[in-house]
């Protein structure tokens, strides 16, 4: 029987916000986890800092919900998760369920991206790579029910979309659950996860993105 082949990280992304396709929402959420150890919460799945995470504290599903205020239009999930670091608490398999609340929910399949280094038939410039990956749109992926990871090192792209229309999920709750750890595992490590949604293009005048950090700078008003 074969080896699974181990997962490959994808791109940062603060590289693809610095497209300007998509913005990170996630201070706009309420947070909340199933358990957690103290010290090990919410705060530490949100600092931007890859040597701090989540740990759970309780019995499978582990569960990060984020809820928003109003419907709320989702592309993009990245999490952050370190199998040299973590081991047994590297998640395996996670199932992603959107609803309006908690009583509501139902799983989404999940469009997981193939990075360019594994597909050797793409010749592409980073700039291209990145605007690729943070399309809705991909060409080289495929749908799951449940994502099953294998030793990840690095940020996990999954894209969220509607099943009937193909464009990005409107919802009030998102809820990533734990379903499996790699070693059989009981609890959980998760270092970061953020939340993406697209950036509409203005009606008045299109202008190309703002690509560099002196650009960005400049392209909202305070």
């Amino acid at each position: 029987m074969a080896t699974p082949s181990k997962t490959p990280p994808g791109a940062d992304p603060k590289q693809l916000e610095r497209t300007g396709t998509v913005r990170e929402i996630g201070s706009q959420a309420v947070w909340s986890l199933s358990s957690c150890k103290p010290g090990f919460g919410v705060d530490q799945l949100r600092d931007d800092n890859l040597e701090t995470y989540w740990q759970s504290d309780g019995s499978q599903p582990h569960l990060v919900n984020i809820q928003f205020r109003r419907r709320t239009t989702v592309k993009m999930l990245c999490i952050y998760a370190d199998y040299k670091s973590d081991e047994s608490y590297t998640p395996s398999k996670i199932s992603v369920r959107v609803g309006n609340n908690f009583h509501d929910l139902h799983e989404v399949r999940v469009r997981k991206s193939i990075p360019e280094t594994h597909t050797s038939n793409l010749k592409l410039s980073l700039k291209s790579y990145l605007m690729w990956l943070s399309s809705v749109c991909f060409s080289w992926c495929w749908c799951v029910q449940q994502l099953e990871m294998v030793e990840p090192s690095g940020w996990i792209h999954v894209s969220l979309l509607n099943q009937r229309s193909n464009e990005p999920v409107r919802t009030f709750m998102i809820q990533i659950a734990v379903l499996a750890n790699h070693q059989n595992g009981r609890d959980t490590h998760m270092r970061q996860i953020k939340v993406y949604t697209p950036v509409q293009e203005s009606s008045v005048g299109k202008f190309p993105p703002c690509t560099t950090v002196d650009f960005m700078m400049y392209r909202t008003i305070r």
